[in-house]
């Protein structure tokens, strides 16, 4: 068998299959050779940075493209997307109150220095993807701010409808260049998942998750309810139609490459090829998957609320109805602006922990315990976020 042969097979090889093979040697490398092991990150620092470069391009010209061509008797599914993004995370909100309620978790809290500024409102949250939106292209493309590369993607695709069909033809042959060349960083992600798996589990380990095993349970509990029953609800009740095919598509080709990589941004190439694959309608896509990784949130809504709860657990504050229902409104609220925070959803612990009037000396440990557990936490949280922009998008471009 000749050598273009053999890269042809991987090539068009199922990438699920691959994936669970690369995940598997890296276990094994583990247990074989961790000295080995632990260099092996190298792959994996690799791939998530290969996808991270192009993910902001992407966006843009396929943004851009899609409306610039677009025709008026072929609508975007924009409004329902946007409303399916806002009823789900706010559902993941209320599912952690309920669970934190029906099991209550304490925390052991010790002084930590972490050198991390949380926001210190919502209005700062707020004002944060507000100063996203006019970020000037250059910026938004460097420092991978999705909300303003969104923003001009809109500018120019509106702009370009009135320009001649072949420029139009140019800015959608320039997608496809793009798309083609994410396809490639796409077909590494068997290497790149083998080099993550290896590398973090050497240098971190999961010992250390045995401390918060109750929070963690509580937390992956609620996200596992969220992918596999609130979500499928929520997408039946739109399309009255079995959820699950396209929900446990989107968990296997979405949701793994997410938890490994552990980015909703580096999952945006990964989530616009799975889209296209499943035939939806691309003017629709091209938007709402750059948009549901920046808004689309529920896994951090789960996080933010779950930690939070822990902590009035511990110091014995009584949390009744309305304030549980305040508090869902503002970890949902505060999910969708975790993007605009350096640091995502742990930062934004304390602005909900202040509800309770827990002071920020505390609410900085409830963090410094989130960050010991985001080896499993941060994984799931991202996986659940990714995987559901699909599910809506593909529940919404379904609807008839």
């Amino acid at each position: 068998m000749s050598t273009k042969s053999v890269f042809e097979r991987i090539a068009s090889g199922n990438l699920v299959a691959q994936i669970a093979v690369g995940i598997v040697a890296g276990i094994a490398l583990l247990l074989l050779a961790p000295g080995l092991a632990a260099k092996t990150m190298l792959l994996g620092d690799l791939f998530v940075q290969a996808l991270k470069a192009v993910a902001p391009v992407l966006v843009l010209v396929l943004v851009a493209s899609a409306l610039a061509n677009q025709h008026h008797e072929h609508p975007t599914q924009m409004r329902p997307v946007i409303l399916l993004y806002l009823v789900g995370t706010f559902s993941a909100a209320l599912l952690a109150v309920v669970l934190s309620t029906a099991f209550p978790t304490t925390l052991t809290l010790n002084v930590t220095d972490l050198g991390v500024n949380p926001p210190e409102g919502i209005v700062e949250v707020l004002k944060n993807l507000l100063f996203k939106l006019v970020d000037n292209p250059v910026s938004a493309l460097m420092n991978g701010n999705y909300i303003g590369i969104l923003v001009w993607g809109v500018a120019l695709g509106l702009g370009l409808r009135r320009a001649s069909q072949s420029s139009r033809d140019m800015l959608r042959d320039v997608a496809e260049a793009v798309t083609a060349i994410v396809r490639v960083v796409i077909r590494l992600a068997p290497l790149g998942i083998f080099g993550l798996v290896a590398g973090s589990l050497a240098t971190s380990g999961l010992a250390e998750l045995g401390a918060y095993a109750q929070v963690l349970s509580v937390l992956l509990g609620a996200m596992l309810i969220m992918a596999l029953i609130v979500n499928p609800l929520i997408v039946w009740v739109k399309i009255r139609r079995n959820p699950y095919p396209i929900v446990l598509t989107a968990l296997r080709e979405s949701g793994v490459t997410a938890f490994f990589t552990r980015s909703s941004a580096a999952n945006i190439p990964v989530n616009l090829a799975l889209c296209e694959k499943l035939g939806l309608d691309r003017n629709t896509y091209a938007v709402s998957i750059p948009l549901g990784a920046t808004v689309n949130m529920g896994g951090a809504a789960i996080t933010i609320t779950v930690l939070t709860l822990a902590a009035t657990h511990t110091l014995g504050i009584d949390v009744d109805f309305a304030t549980a229902l305040l508090l869902s409104v503002v970890a949902a609220l505060s999910a969708c602006g975790a993007s605009g925070v350096a640091g995502g959803s742990l930062l934004l612990i304390p602005l909900a922990c202040g509800l309770f009037g827990i002071p920020d000396g505390i609410a900085m440990q409830v963090v410094g315990v989130g960050f010991i557990i985001s080896v499993l936490q941060d994984s799931a949280e991202t996986a659940l976020n990714s995987s559901t922009d699909v599910v809506f998008t593909a529940a919404a471009c379904h609807t008839t």
